[in-house]
């Protein structure tokens, strides 16, 4: 049985001069990885399934051939769709410059994708040993060209809309109006938009779309066919459904998982 040590803080190979450190994991649907954090950056692939990463700041759902990019000492958890391949690089934070102090789901090219598979063959990448400096710097280089792509969810803060939020996160196809959500939670509609507008930077409206994007691919992955995502998901049709991920992530689903890049 696989077992991860449930502390706060974990350095999961021990080698704390190497500049890249990796590991390799393969998860049942619905397995949770629990809070924690590194002292080093992160960039955390899906070969196959998808995962949701869940940080104070928000949730990012990364389909299968993306990653997510966790800065160092940012706590942490992962939630499975699907069974999960994972392929995870720990960097020394002096070594990446391009990408953000904040989490965010990148897009993998074939060309990253064939080297991090291949440096996770190695423990470590070392620059004294010869082969290993090369790939490590190729790696590196590929990295600083990664785009991100709009697979977040921001936390609201505020207490208010923080319990609309829960409304619709239990239960994302929730197709009721934000007026009668807001009576549930206790506060005026007003509010809650200025609210998300503020504390999100989203409008409630993209922000509930977004919600249940990230649901129906979570759906996908654990195997769901397009129609029944879709429904689940809060879409009237599966049509809508399509047409909305095209427009947001440029491919339709089956295309998208099939042939990500």
């Amino acid at each position: 049985m696989l077992k991860i040590r449930q502390s706060p803080f974990f350095d999961p190979r021990g080698h704390p001069t190497a500049r890249v450190t990796t590991l390799t994991y393969d998860f049942p649907d619905g397995y949770v990885v629990p809070r924690h954090y590194h002292d080093r950056d992160q960039l955390v692939y899906a070969s196959q399934g998808v995962m949701t990463v869940r940080t104070d700041e928000g949730t990012w759902v990364v389909p299968t051939q993306r990653a997510v990019w966790i800065p160092a000492r940012v706590p942490h958890g992962i939630t499975m769709s699907g069974a999960v391949s994972m392929r995870t690089l720990y960097l020394k934070s002096a070594l990446m410059h391009a990408l953000p102090r904040s989490c965010c789901v990148v897009n993998v090219s074939l060309l990253l994708r064939e080297l991090i598979l291949h440096a996770c063959k190695f423990p470590r990448l070392s620059s004294k040993v010869r082969i290993q400096s090369h790939l490590l710097d190729f790696l590196v280089d590929q990295l600083e060209t990664v785009r991100a792509i709009p697979l977040q969810l921001p936390s609201p803060r505020d207490s208010r809309a923080v319990r609309v939020a829960q409304i619709l996160l239990n239960d994302p196809g929730d197709q009721r109006p934000l007026e009668e959500i807001c009576k549930t939670a206790g506060a005026s509609k007003r509010t809650v938009e200025r609210l998300f507008q503020l504390e999100t930077s989203m409008s409630f409206g993209k922000w509930r779309q977004q919600l249940r994007l990230m649901h129906a691919m979570r759906l996908l992955a654990a195997g769901e066919n397009i129609t029944n995502a879709a429904l689940e998901a809060g879409y009237s049709t599966p049509s809508a459904f399509i047409s909305m991920f095209k427009r947001m992530l440029g491919a339709s689903p089956h295309r998208y998982f099939k042939n990500p890049l």
